[in-house]
């Protein structure tokens, strides 16, 4: 029998009249019964079943079948909410338009087109959000921060903060700020490579969202730069894991204050690297990390005088 054991829905809270019970109640989908856990007495039958009245048993013949379009998105201008007239030319059968039908549905699809974009602010989130997807696409974030993202666009929208300002900037600012909040770090200068903005324009931008939203943003650690660092220089999960104890232990000592976080963890994935014996050069995690060879030696040698580590080079 499948079970779900639940809180029955209506936010009606539901008590077992025969021994009071309210926390353990079971909603048989299969049976439509209503059921105590502690006394097994049957509280309710007959309910309704909420779901679709079709069965399937594939995602494919779920997906064939299902009546509803996607979930809304803070992504999508229109939060995918209007409809949409394919291209395909065909009836529901599968056969092709006559084409006087397809003239006609040719020009609703234009007109359906023109009214989907129907307002200043409809045409710059239309092209905000082709922008997100570009920009998250090519950094590889998550859909959780894709859509924080475009929740702190819209909000600046909204404050008139995009007004005379470069969209693919605002764009950008804001996805290293949902980044940022969401611990997914991404360095300025890696979305200013796959922007046509630059990186002191990129970080005014940045600035002016975040104070006029009043966003507050968690500090960049070190630690959080470690695991990405080191899926692309293939290092084991081992060194990861020295590599951020060594950060904590920065951290406690005080080294890590006003030091650049992705600095930091070049310089701890140098020096365990070394002493674990899956070194890597240098000049290789300065690519991977966005920095120089001379702020990864200045902080090595700052981290092993400190924290008095012996390190055969």
């Amino acid at each position: 029998m499948a079970e779900l054991r639940t809180d029955v829905s209506n936010n009606e809270r539901i008590v077992c009249p025969e021994c009071g019970n309210d926390t353990d109640i079971v909603n048989d989908v299969n049976r439509g019964e209503i059921i105590c856990g502690n006394c097994g007495i049957v509280i309710d039958q007959r309910v309704i079943d909420q779901g679709p009245e079709w069965r399937a048993f594939t995602s494919d013949e779920r997906d064939k079948r299902s009546r509803v379009g996607s979930p809304t998105s803070y992504t999508i201008h229109d939060k995918g909410l209007s409809t949409m007239i394919d291209w395909h030319d065909k009836d529901i059968y599968g056969k092709k338009l006559p084409p006087k039908t397809r003239a006609a549905v040719y020009r609703m699809r234009k007109w359906q087109i023109r009214t989907r974009v129907h307002s200043s602010i409809a045409r710059n989130l239309a092209q905000a959000m082709a922008e997100l997807d570009r920009l998250s696409s090519q950094l590889g974030i998550p859909k959780g921060v894709k859509e924080t993202s475009a929740v702190m666009y819209r909000r600046a929208i909204e404050r008139r903060l995009i007004r005379g300002r470069s969209i693919e900037a605002m764009v950008a600012a804001s996805v290293y700020a949902a980044c940022r909040i969401r611990k997914v770090p991404r360095t300025l200068d890696e979305l200013a490579k796959f922007t046509r903005v630059s990186k002191k324009e990129l970080g005014r931008s940045y600035r002016l969202m975040i104070q006029k939203l009043g966003i507050s943003i968690p500090t960049a650690n070190a630690k959080d730069f470690i695991s990405r660092f080191g899926a692309d220089l293939e290092l084991s999960g081992r060194i990861q894991k020295k590599a951020c104890e060594l950060i904590d232990l920065a951290t406690q000592k005080g080294i890590t204050a006003g030091k650049d976080p992705t600095g930091l963890a070049a310089a701890a994935i140098y020096i365990v690297g070394i002493l674990e014996g899956e070194r890597r050069t240098q000049r290789k995690i300065a690519e991977v990390a966005h920095v120089t060879e001379v702020t990864i030696r200045n902080r090595y040698k700052e981290l092993i005088k400190k924290l008095r580590i012996s390190v055969e080079v």
